[in-house]
């Protein structure tokens, strides 16, 4: 059950704070439960919560409920160098689609969802980071490489709404649980056909310092080539292209420098048109 802040706050000043602080865990939340939350009234509280998202201090998911915005993520620094993550990692997208010749994302992990940019194959650019831009974790390659490797509270938020969104979405708990595992143990995540039909795609993650994860990178892979989702060092690996450090790759499909201190990735995307079936 939510518990309840008390006493409610009276300033402005408090109110808001009192609303950021209900995401301190990094859920999201509706506003009738942040007005639970805080003691503001449902009114105040509406109208606050759509000010903040305004300014991307909060953003409104398509369910309509509210989570950290980017720009709060920007200044809490969810990953190390934000900055120089946001401004590295469209070039190794579209290097990496350059030479692949598949559509390449980069992701990261934001209440639950995938924030992403991508490059599909062509002269359209890659595209920039959105809060409309986002993807079910549960039902992509990308979302099981950054899950693997995220907090047991962060899983367990994503555990109690895994919608389908085709007959191979994973769907219970347990099947995730499952998949994680693998990735965990093999290093790469695999989606088939999971949020649209025929679609293939293998991710692998991006640590940071320490060995946090920090992002994924995801290749779509035709279904003539599914065979290649078992061997995706052939196609992360030994292709060159910049890093998000800004140097050249080191060939073995992590950036230069020290194996377990790559630096994160982003992608940003326009998404294509998905829902739950």
């Amino acid at each position: 059950m939510l518990d309840r802040l008390t006493p409610p706050p009276r300033s402005l000043i408090s109110r808001v704070a009192a609303i950021l602080s209900t995401f301190s865990a990094g859920s999201s939340h509706s506003v009738t439960e942040i007005a639970h939350l805080t003691g503001l009234p449902v009114s105040t509280a509406h109208r606050l919560t759509a000010e903040l998202a305004s300014w991307q201090l909060l953003n409104r998911t398509t369910d309509g409920r509210y989570e950290v915005g980017l720009a709060l993520q920007r200044l809490h620094g969810d990953v190390s160098d934000t900055s120089a993550l946001y401004e590295r990692a469209p070039h190794m997208v579209s290097d990496l689609c350059e030479v692949t010749q598949r559509r390449a994302r980069l992701g990261v992990l934001r209440g639950g969802r995938v924030v992403y940019i991508e490059k599909q194959v062509g002269s359209r650019p890659v595209t920039r980071f959105c809060p409309d831009a986002v993807l079910p974790a549960h039902a992509t390659a990308l979302g099981k490489a950054l899950l693997a490797f995220s907090p047991r509270e962060t899983v367990a938020s994503v555990e109690q709404k895994l919608a389908a969104y085709t007959e191979c979405t994973l769907t219970s708990p347990e099947q995730l649980r499952l998949a994680l595992h693998f990735v965990r143990r093999t290093r790469r995540a695999v989606s088939r056909g999971e949020l649209f039909p025929g679609d293939v795609a293998v991710a692998v993650p991006v640590f940071g310092p320490g060995g946090v994860v920090a992002a994924a990178l995801e290749l779509e892979v035709a279904l003539a080539d599914a065979a290649e989702v078992d061997a995706p060092a052939g196609l992360f690996g030994g292709r060159g292209g910049r890093g998000l450090g800004g140097e050249e790759g080191n060939g073995d499909g992590r950036d230069g420098g020290e194996a377990e201190s790559s630096h994160g990735c982003l992608l940003l995307g326009t998404p294509r048109e998905w829902g739950p079936r």
